[in-house]
């Protein structure tokens, strides 16, 4: 089973990564976190390139290098891990380019993007997304609190239209894929939102990886 996690930057998603795979490793199953960009030598080279706030990237030359790191991911890590019978939980998928790409650079003008994502990942779909909901003021205030402007990344330097863009384009993804996505209200308590979480996804304990051998 393959689990993505979205929401733009300061919604709180890395958080739930973590907690939905220790609540899961507590269940018995055997799980593989990976994020994006990375999960790879490779990909991680090329999300050191992508976040670096000293270089200017051009907006085609930042979706073919998320591209480029997603498809190895895939071929390397993820179709591997899914063989095996693991959970594989995501920080991020396809469906970040899809908006900080696709919507927030304006690129995706001629409904390209969609098929071209599908093609890098093999035709790969998480069986679940969920998306931490939040306005963009509230996850900007919260970046805000981690640090100042020379502690955030080249990503996390966007102008407020660009973020306002990205919320706008990932609703609109969960209302178009209402079978595949889970909408979460980002401003709920870390624990009410993990427990939504655990909830929607109703895995019963894996009693096969408990039996002592």
């Amino acid at each position: 089973m393959l689990i993505s996690f979205e929401g733009i930057d300061g919604s709180g998603k890395s958080t739930q990564v973590a907690l939905l795979k220790q609540r899961l490793e507590a269940q018995g199953y055997v799980v593989d976190l990976v994020r994006e960009p990375g999960g790879t030598p490779l990909s991680e080279r090329i999300r050191t390139l992508l976040l670096d706030p000293a270089l200017v990237v051009d907006p085609m030359t930042e979706l073919l290098l998320f591209s480029a790191s997603r498809a190895q991911l895939v071929r390397e890590h993820l179709q591997p891990s899914l063989a095996k019978g693991n959970i594989v939980i995501c920080d991020r998928f396809f469906d970040s380019t899809t908006v900080y790409q696709g919507a927030g650079r304006g690129l995706d003008r001629d409904g390209w993007l969609d098929g071209f994502n599908r093609r890098v990942t093999g035709g790969l779909v998480p069986s679940r997304t969920y998306l931490i909901d939040m306005d963009p003021d509230e996850a900007l205030r919260r970046r805000a609190a981690r640090g100042g402007k020379a502690a955030r990344d080249r990503m996390e330097q966007a102008d407020p239209e660009f973020y306002a863009r990205i919320v706008n384009a990932y609703r609109a993804l969960a209302r178009a894929e209402p079978a595949r996505w889970c909408v979460i209200d980002g401003r709920r308590s870390i624990e009410e939102i993990a427990q939504h979480v655990w909830s929607d996804l109703n895995m019963p304990a894996n009693h096969s990886r408990n039996t002592p051998r």
